[in-house]
């Protein structure tokens, strides 16, 4: 395993994370977030390898975008009306800490909890 793995290309395929949508839609929105909708990302995000749970949070966020035809970070437009694109990004950040899954944050193999860098996969 390692950060190899991530990058399109190869066997492994990052998921564009589809029940992690919600949940960050909820957290942006400051609305309550039902358990099930939690444990449904936080378990779909635990079958991801720690060295790319950063770079599919980010993914599904760029996609997120893509997908309501918004250039990445257009203020008050496309999924997340109500939210100012740094608040969404360190959101998107912090799913694996509300999760309490770990993540690899460089190639020496420190660990962590919250994605840092908030740049658009794969640049994360």
């Amino acid at each position: 395993s390692g950060p190899w793995m991530c990058y399109p290309g190869y066997a492994f395929k990052v998921p564009a994370l589809p029940s992690c949508r919600p949940l960050l839609r909820l957290q942006c929105n400051g609305s309550q977030v039902p358990e099930a909708v939690l444990r449904d990302c936080c378990q779909q995000l635990a079958d991801i390898s720690e060295w790319c749970r950063c770079g599919a949070l980010y993914s599904m966020l760029d996609s997120m975008y893509k997908e309501h035809g918004v250039q990445e970070g257009q203020e008050g437009t496309g999924p997340f009306p109500n939210c100012r694109k740094e608040v969404v990004k360190l959101t998107a950040a912090s799913i694996t800490a509300v999760c309490r899954l770990p993540i690899v944050i460089d190639a020496s193999g420190d660990g962590a909890y919250v994605c840092k860098g908030v740049a658009t996969y794969p640049d994360a």
